[in-house]
């Protein structure tokens, strides 16, 4: 049997050779997003990373420990997306748009691909206030909602690379969009009436429809916000007929044409 020192010897030099694995790896993470944005290709490829843990899966066989070395690489997987997330955007990405018309789950999936950071501002109110949105509209009504949701925006006034998914009438305040540009990049998400009643028509969580959950209603409303929401974003991104990830794919890379324009 080898001394322990002997044996805490190798395994100093092998956490060194992981770290310089790393760093090279996050280097490489960086050429490929730089050589992606050189040459127009899709920054999003998650049939990519489906490809690599396959690989490693095969690569690690029978071994003992086979669970605790994908738990590592899928934390590698993760750290790495955060730098790729860093060599795209140095600001947030504020999501704005009609009710339904695809925020949260633009949202979840930014996160899950881009490792950014997620804020709900409807979901901190809700947090903050200590009941659903609809009861906080019953009890005290619209105006000291918008002034709850004008508080969480400003309380994010401090974060950086973070998905902020806005409520749909965050911009009614042009003081709320003064607030959100100050770190982020506005992206108006839209949809048809017709979608979005669709994506609606069986929540109970809509005060604003309570009652006028028809396409005639969402159309005229959706009219009355049309300028307030164009006036606020930097890019519009159509949601309609189009999966998650090509519309994530289109958002980042309006995104990327409006930073190299400046």
């Amino acid at each position: 049997m080898r001394e322990l020192k002997e044996i805490r010897n190798d395994l100093n030099q092998y956490d060194l050779q992981i770290l310089e694995l790393l760093m090279k790896r996050f280097s490489c993470i960086g050429e490929i997003i730089e050589y992606k944005k050189a040459f127009g290709l899709p920054i999003l490829q998650p049939e990519q990373e489906d490809a690599q843990q396959e690989t490693l899966i095969r690569a690690m066989g029978k071994h003992g420990c086979k669970e605790e070395l994908l738990g590592i690489f899928r934390q590698i997987m993760e750290e790495s997306k955060r730098v790729q997330s860093r060599n795209l955007f140095h600001y947030n990405i504020a999501l704005i748009g009609f009710m339904g018309s695809g925020k949260s789950t633009v949202s979840k999936c930014l996160k899950d691909m881009l490792a950014m950071n997620e804020v709900d501002v409807d979901t901190r109110i809700v947090e903050d206030q200590k009941m659903p949105i609809k009861d906080i509209f019953a009890e005290y009504g619209e105006e000291y909602f918008r002034n709850c949701e004008s508080s969480a925006i400003i309380s994010l006034k401090d974060c950086r690379q973070t998905i902020i998914s806005c409520g749909g009438g965050a911009v009614i305040r042009e003081e709320n969009v003064k607030n959100l540009k100050k770190n982020s990049r506005i992206v108006l998400l839209t949809a048809s009436p017709e979608t979005i009643l669709e994506r609606v028509k069986d929540s109970d969580e809509r005060p604003i429809l309570n009652g006028n959950m028809n396409v005639e209603y969402i159309k005229g409303l959706m009219e009355r916000r049309a300028g307030l929401y164009k006036s606020a974003a930097d890019i519009i991104i159509e949601t309609d007929g189009k999966n998650i990830v090509d519309i994530c794919e289109e958002l980042i890379q309006s995104l990327m044409k409006l930073e190299s324009a400046v």
